[in-house]
């Protein structure tokens, strides 16, 4: 009898503990789960190695050169200008240049420098001309002389020698000097290779043109040919010069083929006129080639 008790009592404590134990897991898994087992995490990593976040677009070489297009137009003080045919002076479309001291300007028919602008920092260039006197064209903006003393070292060393032939000119003397060329070929012939005052990049204090030791052709066509003016063409890039007016590019610069007209831009915006062979103009892209115009 008292077994009895004794496995009875065994009996009902057990189903009281399956009862209470049972009770515990149903609480843990309505309002608290369990923490997820390995198998759970391992499934859940599976997952997300299934769907791996969307990855970003890579940018073809097309949309990378129009976004440099976009972020150069930005940088373009010349981006809203009315466009025109450069061989040609538009009085309506004529504006001054906010920034005459940037080495980067644009200085042609359209675009002209404030009245009676004068660099402030014009000095003479420890190079040869090919006149003695220490006047006024003999000189230019510091930045552009420093640049035309090395280029002249360095075109020493390839064994051309160059001259200075004439670099900065005040809009007065710009004026007698386009005035005797119109007397003698007209206002129009005389625009096709003479500045207005007020147009001219001698002016500016960067441009100067350039001789040989010898002063042979001396601002002539004939200039063209020399091994001076090769040079030229092909290492005045590195450093920061450009030809400003070269051949066959008269209906976007406004001006005949000069050879031996060079403008300080600095050697970054020289480099890519140079590689890309294209005028100012075009770097800017301000001008409506003539034969697009008609």
């Amino acid at each position: 009898m008292k077994s009895l008790r004794i496995l009875l009592s065994i009996t009902f404590i057990s189903f009281l503990t399956g009862g209470i134990l049972a009770g515990c897991d149903g609480f843990l898994m309505e309002g608290n789960p369990a923490p997820s087992s390995n198998q759970d995490k391992q499934n859940n990593n599976s997952e997300k190695e299934d769907n791996p976040p969307p990855a970003e677009k890579e940018q073809t070489p097309d949309q990378d050169k129009k976004d440099q297009r976009k972020d150069k137009e930005k940088d373009n003080p010349y981006a809203n200008a009315p466009k025109v045919d450069p061989t040609k002076y538009h009085d309506e479309a004529i504006q001054v240049v906010a920034e005459p001291k940037e080495t980067s300007i644009l200085v042609n028919k359209q675009y002209k420098l404030p009245d009676n602008y004068e660099p402030d920092d014009l000095v003479y260039p420890d190079v040869p001309f090919v006149f003695s006197e220490k006047i006024e064209k003999r000189k230019m903006r510091k930045v552009a002389a420093k640049a035309l003393e090395k280029m002249f070292a360095g075109a020493e060393k390839d064994d051309i020698y160059l001259a200075g032939a004439s670099g900065y000119r005040s809009q007065e003397t710009q004026m007698t000097v386009y005035n005797n060329y119109v007397n003698a070929d007209g206002k129009e012939e005389a625009d096709r290779y003479s500045a207005r005052p007020g147009h001219s990049e001698h002016q500016t204090g960067l441009a100067i043109d350039i001789s040989g030791i010898s002063a042979e052709c001396v601002i002539e066509d004939c200039f063209a040919d020399t091994a001076e003016a090769k040079w030229l063409a092909d290492h005045a890039h590195e450093y920061g010069f450009i030809i400003r007016y070269p051949e066959g590019k008269e209906d976007l610069t406004g001006y005949m083929y000069e050879s031996w007209h060079i403008r300080y831009v600095g050697k970054e915006m020289a480099k890519e006129i140079f590689e890309q062979d294209i005028t100012l103009e075009e770097y800017y892209n301000v001008a409506i080639p003539v034969n697009e115009g008609k």
